[in-house]
């Protein structure tokens, strides 16, 4: 679907969901830098609809398929990204996990209980939050490993707390964040003992969200560089 009034002047507004848009299709591995640096530049440059909408024609609308990115009545534009309120509330798809000389992992598109417990005996065991949606707004992971290890990562900003023990072995929060929690996010408690063993949570990033950020410095290096330029010729 294109826009039926080609030559209607942008707004900023307009011209920002398209910069969204092609942020995120950088961030799916859509776009390499090189193009996405080439579309944003003209997409910020853009004087009417008609010069907007083949920046994104060939990119997935939120959620959907090809679509219009200056669709009528929503003036202000949709999120790209899903909120933390879609996330949460969901019926639970696992709240356990248990491995004996092997291991498990959670990881993807999930739905972790309020209450799951994870234990490793001889084996190792993965819990991957950062894609999961969450039963509760709070969530308690019990982990026990004993000569084995748990490895629990989140997103970097959900509520985190750990306050397991480790006898001979390991109980930490790894990694370090910039900036405060979302205030709508989750909170998760990890809890439990490593006996002779280790268990660590993380705050960590998406791959996609890595994208993100990396195409939000290139345009920010972009923006300084005109600003120079025209500091220059000024």
């Amino acid at each position: 679907m294109t826009s039926e009034l080609p030559e209607m002047r942008a707004s900023d507004a307009e011209r920002e969901r398209v910069a969204e848009r092609l942020r995120d299709a950088v961030a799916e591995g859509r776009l390499d830098m090189e193009e996405f640096e080439q579309r944003l530049d003209i997409a910020y440059r853009a004087r009417t609809h008609g010069e907007l909408v083949p920046l994104v024609a060939d990119l997935p609308a939120p959620g959907a398929g090809a679509a219009d990115p200056l669709p009528a009545g929503d003036p202000a534009g949709a999120p790209a990204r899903t909120r933390w309120r879609d996330r949460i509330g969901l019926p639970a798809t696992s709240s356990s996990a248990f491995a004996f000389w092997g291991g498990f992992s959670r990881k993807g598109t999930w739905t972790v209980g309020r209450s799951f417990t994870a234990v490793a005996v001889m084996a190792g065991g993965e819990l991957d939050l950062r894609d999961a949606s969450f039963e509760d707004r709070e969530t308690v992971i019990t982990c026990i490993a004993v000569m084995g290890g748990v490895h629990v990562a989140v997103p970097p900003d959900v509520h985190l707390q750990v306050t397991g023990i480790g006898l001979m072995g390991g109980f930490a929060e790894e990694g370090t964040v910039e900036g405060r929690p979302d205030p709508d996010a989750p909170r998760v408690v990890v809890r439990g003992v490593a006996l002779m063993g280790g268990v660590a949570a993380e705050r960590k990033q998406t791959r996609a969200e890595k994208q993100r950020l990396k195409a939000a410095r290139a345009e920010q290096a972009r923006l300084e560089k005109q600003e120079r330029k025209r500091k220059e010729l000024g």
